[in-house]
């Protein structure tokens, strides 16, 4: 996408930081009247773009108090310079765009990322930060909290939701319900989500701070997070403002990143239970299942080894996708659970990463269940007939 702009790049501020451009700064920008601070703010700043190409703790430049709320800022600017167009990694250059007195101690600091080619000008993305004034340096927040500031709460149980007018209080007790039941298949103690209800992704990206980013151009939903110790911030940017649409699909995945990141377990085993305890896009798991029957297992010829090799979706649509294996998966874990408790369904959900061959896989399930790569076929097709109740 190329967009023309007009950019003084007169007497820009150039320092050298580690992976990431000085800021530029344009001759017209208003920054602190006293020129200490100005040094200051802007040293500080450079340092703050600097570090973020590293992992979110280890910059020292985030205002303690809002620390999860700029690490899911902090997530947008890693490898913003890079062009893959361009084939350049520092394509994308950090420009200043405006600096705002917010109060005595706090500014409004606005930046962008551009990249030149042939006399055009590309935008990558425009950010809001604050930045707070401590000593004789600043530290940097999102605006999240700011952006908020007048927004209303409710709480339920250890979970807070954060929303502008009001919210639906059925979806409110119901969301309170599927929590503790899956909080308690997880033994999940003392961790605390913060929820903020956004309409869409673009409020949810200007509440945080991201008032444009390339990357999202013509998106229109999706749900951003952060986890810090015990607490976990969820954005939710899918309809959401009133929290009038609960999935408890997605709902089960937030559950599990609390007790532990969702890399670590194996991914189709972690979708079979969000399957089987919450459904998916507006489905039931019955009604999954039914699905899956009539387009998948209804051909006696099928593979089930073979399509955890090479996944087929059933769903309506890529975006809307039903993954085969998943479904088979969510019949193993409903057996396990059954017989053995979810105890062992745990074990397998922490038999590795999935990685081609599935050998951790079918060693746990082995171990759990008998199922071995031999059987595997057989089996599958028997708990498929139970589950319809074939005979």
């Amino acid at each position: 996408m190329k967009l023309k702009l007009s950019i003084l790049l007169i007497f820009p501020v150039f320092f050298t930081f580690a992976q990431t451009s000085a800021i530029q700064i344009q001759p017209h920008i208003r920054l602190p009247q006293d020129s200490l601070a100005s040094q200051q703010l802007v040293h500080a700043l450079n340092g703050f773009l600097a570090a973020s190409a590293e992992p979110n703790e280890d910059n020292p430049w985030v205002l303690e108090s809002q620390i999860i709320e700029t690490h899911i800022l902090l997530d947008e600017f890693k490898d913003i310079e890079k062009s893959q167009a361009f084939a350049d990694d520092n394509f994308y250059q950090p420009y200043l765009n405006n600096v705002v007195e917010l109060n005595e101690n706090q500014y409004l600091i606005q930046l962008s990322y551009i990249g030149t080619k042939d006399t055009v000008s590309h935008l990558r993305a425009s950010y809001e930060l604050i930045a707070h004034q401590s000593g004789d340096s600043f530290k940097f927040s999102s605006p999240l909290i700011y952006n908020t500031r007048n927004w209303k709460t409710a709480e339920i149980n250890n979970n807070i939701f954060h929303y502008a007018n009001h919210i639906n209080e059925d979806n409110l007790q119901a969301f309170g319900r599927l929590a503790a039941e899956f909080d308690e298949k997880l033994k999940i103690e003392n961790k605390i989500t913060e929820f903020y209800c956004t309409e869409n992704l673009t409020t949810l990206l200007k509440l945080m701070g991201v008032n444009y980013r390339l990357d999202y151009n013509g998106v229109r939903q999706a749900n951003f997070s952060a986890s810090l110790e015990n607490k976990k911030l969820i954005i939710l940017g899918n309809d959401n403002a009133a929290f009038d649409n609960l999935d408890a699909h997605d709902l089960w995945h937030d559950r599990l990143s609390l007790k532990i990141s969702r890399r670590k377990v194996n991914k189709p085993v972690d979708e079979a239970c969000a399957y089987l305890y919450g459904g998916s896009w507006g489905m039931t798991w019955e009604e999954i299942f039914d699905r899956f029957y009539e387009q998948v297992a209804s051909n006696k010829k099928t593979n089930w080894m073979q399509i955890k090799e090479e996944p087929v979706n059933f769903g309506e649509s890529r975006a809307t996708h039903l993954m085969a294996d998943y479904v088979v998966n969510a019949l193993i874990v409903q057996k396990i659970e059954k017989e053995q408790g979810f105890e062992d369904v745990w074990t397998l959900l922490n038999c590795g990463p999935f990685e081609k061959g599935n050998a951790n896989y079918y060693v746990a399930l082995e171990e759990l269940t008998g199922i071995t790569k031999k059987n595997y076929n057989q089996a599958v097709w028997k708990l498929i007939k139970e589950e319809r109740q074939l005979p």
